[in-house]
């Protein structure tokens, strides 16, 4: 049995259609399978996820996939079917009402990417520290 925070030793993929309503669901998988707080995770799979609804569309299917990495780390990784529509990071302006989640993304994890492929695209990041929680 592993300590709760620890990244799993077996995956968890979840398939489902990226809705609003869907998010905190998915937030709370999440934590059950890292069997305890995991924010860091959490914010990270929001974020991917609410990154699809936002630029491709309410309904869009995607698979989440959480596993253990090297180092200790947590791997996200949120596959959606447009290889064109790329993460960005950018400076959002003060006032701005979008625009921060990719920054949060890049605060929180220790590296990310994206991963293109025939027809899809895999939005991917480490979370470092026991449940996605980095320590100093």
């Amino acid at each position: 049995m592993r300590a709760p925070g620890e990244p799993p030793g077996r995956p968890l993929t979840l398939e489902l259609l990226a809705v609003p309503k869907e998010v905190p669901e998915l937030r709370r998988a999440v934590r059950a399978h890292l069997g305890g707080p995991c924010a860091d995770v959490q914010l990270c799979v929001s974020e991917i996820v609410g990154n699809v609804i936002r630029h491709l569309g309410e309904g869009t299917p995607v698979t989440v996939h959480i596993r253990g990495a090297a180092g200790g780390r947590t791997r996200v990784e949120v596959t959606d079917p447009d290889p064109r529509a790329l993460p960005v990071l950018v400076r959002a302006a003060e006032d701005a009402e979008a625009g921060r989640g990719m920054a949060l993304l890049d605060a929180v994890a220790v590296r990310w990417g994206v991963r293109q492929g025939a027809g899809r695209k895999t939005v991917w990041c480490e979370v470092g520290g026991i449940g996605g929680v980095t320590t100093a």
